[in-house]
């Protein structure tokens, strides 16, 4: 019996101990940055004046391939990330942003490449009477996209390492509320890497090439509702709500991509304002004042599948366009997540060519 009582004792310990094996293992890394802004358009000459310089702060998760994803990404990290940045400039102020970022690896895992999206605060944006140079800001709260390439020896003293290299900080109110001229900082980095684990498990790896090549799946049909709100470039023209449906096919290529192909319909208000503003204050336009608003396009796309997570691009040309407003073709990129097998919610931003239009949030159905 005692025998019996110590056997499934250890029977217990050992399944504990398995149930317990670490998928995770985390890290932070903390950098310095100091770059310059990009001219990207004329008009914010008069906001470059200094080096913006900030610090970047990150929590990461590592991957080791208990999940077929991670494998087929080479084990990427994913994390949070805090940016503190001054612009240099009294006009301009600092700004503080938050982000959800993944890291992938390249070279033997020396060369990281991150990504992140995020929201940004900034303190001082445009004010008709106490800040009216600010263009690049219309709103208190931005959208901001970073990325970073850097190179990277972690445990190079005990859990300390060291990286380096690019960063690109990119803030934008996708025309939520003009003006929005955007600002984009190119910086150099240095920082410090710690990770909290005194080991890591090995790396997982499961997925044979043959296996990749058997997936297939038939082609899908997705319908999306998007909407925001946005305004014109004319300052104080108004913010109006927005309506884009969209429906296309995809078929996915192999288990990473898809490819896609559709068409939208916009019901952009802000146009409807846009188009009587032209037609009072600018007549050498030839605009009636009674173009129709709506605008219909096609694309083409492709979604990369990472997990429950997408990241999508199309390109699209108005077949539909009554009104010309920043010219026939347009851009879309974003991420969709994937509450089940069938439905989603998309982040996405609108532009055309740099110019932004808008940010749409949207829900669909992939059939």
């Amino acid at each position: 019996m005692k025998l019996y009582v110590l056997t499934c004792t250890l029977l217990m310990v050992q399944l504990c101990v398995f149930s317990q094996e670490k998928e995770h293992t985390y890290y932070f890394d903390v950098n310095n940055f100091k770059g310059n802004i990009a001219l990207h358009n004329n008009d914010i000459l008069h906001l470059i004046q200094g080096h913006p310089q900030g610090v970047i702060l990150s929590w990461n998760k590592k991957t080791y391939g208990f999940n077929a994803w991670e494998q087929r990404y080479n084990y990427p990290d994913y994390g949070a990330t805090l940016i503190y940045q001054d612009l240099q400039n009294d006009v301009l102020g600092s700004n503080t942003s938050l982000y959800a970022h993944y890291n992938f690896y390249f070279l033997n895992r020396n060369l990281m490449f991150r990504i992140g999206q995020g929201i940004a605060y900034t303190p001082k944006p445009y004010d008709k009477v106490t800040n009216y140079r600010n263009i690049a800001f219309g709103t208190h709260l931005l959208s901001s996209t970073f990325m970073m390439l850097n190179y990277k020896k972690e445990r190079l003293i005990d859990n300390l390492g060291l990286q380096a290299g690019l960063s690109l900080i990119h803030y934008s109110n996708a025309n939520v509320k003009a003006p929005n001229a955007s600002i984009n900082t190119i910086a150099l980095n240095l920082g410090i890497t710690y990770n909290l684990d005194a080991e890591a498990p090995k790396f997982i790896t499961t997925i044979s090439e043959s296996e990749k090549e058997k997936f297939s799946q038939p082609i899908k049909y997705n319908v999306v509702f998007r909407g925001g709100v946005n305004e014109s470039d004319v300052v104080g023209s108004g913010q109006f709500p927005f309506y884009i449906v969209s429906a296309y096919a995809d078929k996915r290529i192999n288990v990473k991509s898809a490819l896609q192909l559709g068409a939208d319909v916009f019901f952009s208000n802000f146009l409807k304002e846009l188009i009587y503003y032209q037609s009072v204050a600018f007549p050498e336009e030839n605009v009636s004042g009674d173009e129709d608003y709506k605008r219909v396009g096609v694309f083409v796309g492709h979604e990369l599948f990472i997990n429950r997570t997408s990241l999508e691009t199309q390109l699209g040309y108005y077949v539909y366009y009554p009104f010309d407003f920043e010219g026939r073709t347009y851009l879309r990129i974003g991420l969709k997540r994937y509450i089940n097998e069938k439905w989603f919610g998309a982040l996405t931003l609108k532009s055309h060519g740099a110019k932004a239009e808008a940010v749409e949030l949207g829900i669909g159905v992939r059939l």
